[in-house]
């Protein structure tokens, strides 16, 4: 397969997506409010709604189970206010079974689907099996297919080792993909961010209990130094933890905001628009 021209490849993250550039995007996987949390947010028809009254992003993993319908994404985005995106992540269908070889089908339905989110849509996450080792040919591959299909920003997050050497680093200024800066950091090249492109992405997981640990304040300062300063150069940074399991990743969120400023704060207790609450999306994990 040839690879993409890298001025088409740039042209086709224009367009809607430039918007963002500059801005800094800080959430959660998945978008429910504990009851104990609740009065952190504002009202709303929906978790949705009221998730959305004190973020402007969040990352859709139940998209990595199971397929959602077009109108489905396109009722979601209703719920929202304008300022609001969506990160959704690729099917687990694509990347742990297919393991990236002969997707071509279920790359177009997924990208499809998530049409329906519009302007919305601010980034399709590629998480990688912790198994599957870096193939320069799959992957170029698989990544053309996806950018054939997207305009979207992509982050991707590798696993194994060997996808942290500078045979994939070649790869993502190619296709105009973020590799994703995760914590806890399986290598640790993997707590870094690189790639090419509009987005800059981090996935916070709880460290030391992946899933369960909150974070201390220094990390969150730490944290914060970072999404400004790639902000300040034009990207669009966006942070999102997965520590939902004892309810750490809206605190964390939360407090993160604070850090950076007004670039990532919302107008607090914003209502937001009514919609069914068909998007209720409970933090989904692959483990």
């Amino acid at each position: 397969m040839s690879r993409p021209d890298r001025k088409e490849s740039q042209a086709s993250a224009s367009g809607p997506f430039a918007a963002d550039r500059g801005s800094i995007r800080i959430g959660c996987a998945g978008w429910s409010v504990r009851t104990a949390q609740s009065p952190l947010f504002g009202e709303g028809s929906s978790h949705l709604a009221r998730y959305a009254t004190r973020f402007a992003a969040v990352e859709i993993n139940s998209s990595f189970y199971r397929p959602h319908l077009q109108k489905t994404y396109a009722r979601w985005a209703t719920t929202v206010p304008p300022d609001f995106r969506f990160s959704v992540k690729l099917p687990r269908a694509i990347t742990h079974d297919a393991r990236l070889i002969g997707a071509d089908e279920a790359i177009a339905d997924f990208c499809n689907e998530v049409a329906g989110l519009g302007v919305k849509l601010g980034a399709v996450l590629v998480q990688l099996p912790p198994s599957l080792v870096f193939d320069v040919g799959v992957a170029e591959r698989f990544f053309g297919t996806l950018r054939r299909w997207t305009a979207a920003p992509v982050a991707c997050e590798p696993r194994h080792p060997s996808w942290f050497g500078p045979d994939a680093d070649r790869l993502w200024p190619l296709y105009l993909i973020t590799r994703v800066a995760a914590d806890p950091a399986r290598c640790p090249a993997a707590s870094h961010v690189a790639g090419d492109g509009p987005l800059r992405y981090w996935r916070w997981h709880g460290s030391p209990r992946i899933y369960y640990s909150g974070y201390e304040d220094e990390a969150l300062k730490g944290l914060a130094s970072q999404l400004r300063s790639h902000a300040a150069a034009g990207r669009t940074a966006w942070c999102i933890f997965d520590n939902t399991a004892l309810g750490h990743a809206a605190t964390d969120a939360l407090r993160l905001q604070e850090l950076c400023g007004r670039a990532a704060e919302r107008s607090p207790l914003r209502q937001c628009s009514d919609a069914p609450d068909e998007g209720r999306i409970f933090a989904s994990r692959n483990r």
